[in-house]
C-alpha cells in the first residue's frame, strides 16, 4: 500500500479507499476521479505543492475544480509570495509523482493548509498516494493528521 494508506492505518483513522481504472490521456486527474467514482467536484480536493519567496515548500488543498489563489496562500502562510514548485522537487520532497500526490504520508511533512470549504463537507477525497486511488476522509482528521490549518484558498 502507499505511504498515505500507511500513515492512515498507523494513526488508527477513520478514512476509506476507492480506486478506479486511471486512463493515461486523462486532462485533469481531479475531474477523472469526480467522473469515475461519481462525486460531486465540491468534495474532491487536489494537493498542490508550492514555493515561497524564501524556498520553503507549502501544501494547499483545494477542490478539484477551482483555482489556487496564490495571494491567499502567502497570506495564509505568512509568505510575501507564492509560485508552484517544480515537479522534480515536488517529487524528491514528497515521494510521490504528480497526479498522485498525497498530503498524507510525504517524505517531508510540508507546513499545509486546507480550504475552508472543505470544512462543509463530511467527508472529502484527497489522493491516495497514486493515480486512481482515492481517500475518503473527514476534513477535521485530514488537519489534525497533517497539523493543517483551514484558510481560504480560492478566488470566489
Amino acid at each position: 500500500m502507499t505511504p498515505a494508506v500507511k500513515l492512515l492505518d498507523k494513526a488508527k483513522a477513520e478514512y476509506q479507499l476507492h480506486q478506479y481504472q486511471h486512463e493515461t490521456n486523462a486532462e485533469s486527474f481531479g475531474l477523472e476521479a469526480c467522473e469515475k467514482l461519481n462525486l460531486a467536484p465540491e468534495c474532491v480536493f487536489k494537493t498542490l505543492v508550492t514555493e515561497s519567496q524564501q524556498g520553503e515548500l507549502v501544501v494547499a488543498i483545494v477542490p478539484v475544480h477551482l483555482k489556487l489563489n496564490m495571494k491567499q496562500l502567502a497570506k495564509a502562510s505568512k509568505s510575501k509570495s507564492m509560485t508552484m514548485a517544480e515537479a522534480k522537487k515536488v517529487q524528491s520532497t514528497t515521494g510521490y509523482v504528480l497526479g498522485g500526490v498525497s498530503p498524507l504520508g510525504q517524505k517531508k511533512r510540508l507546513s499545509t493548509f486546507i480550504d475552508d470549504s472543505a470544512k462543509q463537507q463530511q467527508t472529502i477525497y484527497v489522493s491516495g498516494g497514486k493515480r486512481g486511488l482515492e481517500i475518503e476522509i473527514a476534513p477535521h482528521t485530514l488537519a489534525k493528521l497533517l497539523n493543517g490549518h483551514f484558510a481560504p484558498l480560492t478566488s470566489s
